[in-house]
């Protein structure tokens, strides 16, 4: 398994000129305000740590972790740096049910990749598996904008008024509906198709994925902290 870092960017700004209070989602010390998905309530499995304030997955079967809260209009802000071959995302408006065995059956996923080395840089189409694609839907405008394996990538995701921003290292490298026709559209002409609730919930949680790999034995997910700013209706 490989590891990937998030990390708190510590600024007070949102995509629009009104001033917003930002929220911490993780305050360095423990699980507050996160549980596995659908194991609210219950203990986060002991493969995910925290180690020097960082959340981290040190084995098979921890279970994505999801926010207590759900957010429908808000700016995320984080940093991620992700080991060699490493592959992982950030899911946004995640369903919480138990007829939905995992986050991304309901939960859109921006890419967290190593584009270098993992083979899922070269699938799907046209880029759209690469790091800050939506994934299978959306390649980034620029496949320059990461930065490599080890080196921090800043990222910015805004959500608004049905639409979703999405900046890597100062680059806008998404823009798009996310409803209406248009998300229809591009959802039909994914590997979502037949996902009938996929990316229809205007509000929902933030997720972080535990994914591993075979014949991989390092941790794959580390994160420190994210911050969030809900924006008004």
């Amino acid at each position: 398994m490989k590891k990937i870092t998030i990390l708190l960017i510590l600024v007070s700004i949102t995509a629009f000129s009104q001033k917003k209070k930002w929220q911490k989602l993780q305050n360095g010390k423990d699980f507050s305000g996160w549980h596995r998905y659908n194991k609210a309530g219950e203990p986060i499995s002991d493969k995910w740590k925290i180690e020097d304030g960082a959340f981290m997955l040190t084995g098979r079967g921890g279970g994505d972790l999801i926010t207590d809260k759900n957010y429908e209009n808000f700016t995320l802000e984080l940093d991620w740096k992700i080991a060699e071959g490493g592959n992982s995302g950030i899911f946004y408006s995640v369903v919480e049910d138990s007829k939905y065995p995992e986050a991304y059956f309901t939960g859109p996923e921006i890419q967290v990749l190593d584009d270098e080395r993992h083979a899922d840089a070269k699938a799907g189409k046209d880029g759209n598996h690469k790091a800050g694609s939506l994934y299978d839907m959306i390649p980034p405008s620029s496949f320059t904008a990461v930065k490599p394996a080890m080196q921090w990538n800043k990222v910015k995701i805004t959500k608004n008024q049905g639409k979703v921003t999405i900046w890597l290292n100062g680059t806008q490298v998404v823009e798009y509906p996310s409803e209406g026709a248009a998300w229809d559209t591009m959802v039909a002409n994914s590997k979502f198709k037949n996902w009938k609730e996929f990316g229809k919930a205007s509000s929902g949680k933030i997720g972080l994925p535990s994914i591993l790999f075979l014949g991989i034995r390092r941790h794959q997910y580390e994160c420190i902290c994210l911050e969030i700013s809900p924006l008004p209706r």
